[in-house]
């Protein structure tokens, strides 16, 4: 099973390790900082030994990587992995904003049930089944959420069940919420908040944030 270094130290880089298996265009390492899909925050984008990561995907508690066909690389190989950093930065930043913003929402809404979000290198969104606008609400929530930012409090990320691979990030005073996810030192990265509302459909409401 690969060793998810981007928990451990999610600001790394770069990382020297070894090719665990490989099947065609599949690989898999023995240690990892790069991220895969999950929780709606989009994956890292990358090298491993040189050659781009077209995928990466959660198998179980593995990660396997879809890298160019003829690849060469064979099981036991040294390989370095290389992350895009500014892109991975951002997508950290608007995660945590996210993150912000919809336990907010979750204390200011009885009932209100997220029913899909995405972390993408441009925008963060949150879409929730809510039967009236959420234009009212945006101001406060952006209020708030930017006070919580500019208040640059320490951000604890650690395991509750480590076997499973379960995690979360705290906040003292404000929350511990479960997430998987990267996630800053302290909420003073984020920077600037804007949020803003719109419809996706029927019964439903979204948040779209963004950094300025």
């Amino acid at each position: 099973m690969t060793l998810k270094l981007f928990w451990q130290d999610p600001y790394l880089t770069q990382l020297d390790t070894r090719v665990t298996s490989v099947d065609r265009e599949t690989v898999t390492v023995a240690e990892t900082i790069f991220y895969a899909f999950s929780g709606g925050q989009e994956s890292d984008t990358g090298t491993i030994g040189g050659f781009p990561v077209l995928t990466a995907v959660k198998d179980g508690l593995e990660i396997c990587y879809t890298l160019e066909s003829g690849h060469g690389l064979k099981t036991g190989d040294p390989v370095r992995i290389e992350i895009n950093w500014p892109r991975r930065y951002r997508l950290m930043r608007l995660h945590f904003a996210a993150e912000l913003v919809l336990e907010l929402t979750y204390r200011k809404l009885v009932g209100v049930e997220k029913v899909g979000a995405h972390i993408a290198e441009d925008k963060a969104r949150i879409d929730f089944t809510w039967g009236e606008s959420l234009s009212p609400l945006i101001p406060e929530l952006q209020a708030e959420a930017q006070a919580l930012v500019d208040a640059d409090s320490l951000i604890t990320s650690a395991f509750s069940d480590e076997a499973s691979e379960r995690r979360y990030w705290e906040v003292h005073g404000f929350a511990r919420v479960p997430c998987g996810g990267t996630h800053l030192k302290r909420t003073g990265e984020v920077g600037n908040i804007r949020l803003k509302r719109s419809n996706p459909g029927k019964g439903k409401e979204r948040i779209d944030i963004f950094l300025e």
